[in-house]
């Protein structure tokens, strides 16, 4: 399965250890992979921000797959979200304040679909009909 590891790694941040966290990363990845929920699962569990466990993640050389907007990490394709047909001036307008510069945070993306009650592929997909990128990613993939 294609994964990820983060885009733009601190090579200088030490991880500081914590086995316990460690260990539930180890049992819930297979084959050296862990999918976006699970990664979020475990950050939440463990009061870790998303961003440190994306950089555990690749301090243990393990990779994000199935990322919950389809942007990453799904075979064959790697990307599996569409471009939405049609797109609502109220989703649409809500999505171009969210925007940070030329991009939608992928927090931002999350937060939309939360307060719509959709699913957060269907932002995702309405980004990609508007021609719009989600980044910076919250595990750091991209």
């Amino acid at each position: 399965m294609e994964g990820k590891i983060m885009k733009n790694p601190d090579p200088n941040k030490k991880i500081p250890s914590n086995p316990a966290l460690e260990e539930e990363i180890r049992r819930r990845a297979e084959g050296g992979e862990i999918s976006c929920a699970g990664a979020m699962q475990i950050a939440a569990q463990f009061g870790e921000s998303p961003k440190e466990l994306g950089q555990r993640l690749d301090a243990m050389e393990i990779r994000l797959t199935r990322c919950q907007l389809g942007l990453y990490g799904y075979t064959p394709e790697k990307k599996i979200v569409q471009p939405a047909a049609e797109v609502s001036p109220e989703l649409e307008a809500q999505i171009r304040k969210a925007m940070q510069g030329n991009y939608l945070p992928c927090i931002a993306a999350w937060d939309i679909a939360r307060s719509r009650r959709m699913p957060k592929m269907a932002v995702s997909s309405a980004c990609e009909a508007m021609e719009i990128k989600i980044k910076p990613c919250q595990l750091g993939a991209f």
